[in-house]
């Protein structure tokens, strides 16, 4: 009964989605192409990566990416875990690998990730600034200009 006074009070017509709602769940990463000014493209986890991006109805996100068949030559993980790896092996654990969370909003054409902790130290305590845009009902992209290069990441909705 309150859903048809609340359309007959609008004329009839639906109210959208906020664009903030239509993130919420869970992301599975499909591809990742960085295209340079010079008209180079790469595949900064590879042309198949494996990740996950999470965004929740209380502001939280969280984001995981990586190039799969990573190579380790860590002992597993002890010496990462003990502080004691060299530098060979720290490049080899973190090479090809990104993490990250924090809160998120949505101003405008952006989603604004606000980093709370990163494997990438510098990242903590900024603003990671994505356009978005929604592809049919299940897919997402987000996309970051940075350094002469635009890098694409698309998602699509994980059931």
């Amino acid at each position: 009964m309150k859903r048809r006074m609340a359309v007959s009070l609008m004329g009839g017509a639906a109210m959208a989605a906020e664009p903030r709602d239509r993130f919420i769940g869970v992301w599975k990463l499909i591809s990742c192409e960085r295209k340079w000014a010079d008209g180079r493209v790469d595949y900064p986890y590879g042309k198949t990566p494996i990740g996950r991006i999470s965004y929740d109805t209380a502001g939280r996100m969280a984001a995981q990416l990586m190039t799969p068949g990573r190579k380790s030559t860590v002992a597993p993980g002890m010496n990462m875990v003990l502080g004691k790896a060299s530098v060979e092996e720290i490049r080899e654990a973190v090479g090809g690998f990104a993490s990250y969370f924090g809160t998120f909003d949505v101003v405008g054409g952006e989603v604004v990730h606000h980093v709370q902790v990163a494997l990438v130290p510098s990242w903590v305590g900024t603003d990671l600034r994505r356009a978005y845009r929604f592809i049919g009902g299940k897919r997402l992209s987000l996309t970051a200009a940075l350094a002469g290069a635009t890098t694409e990441l698309i998602w699509e909705r994980d059931s």
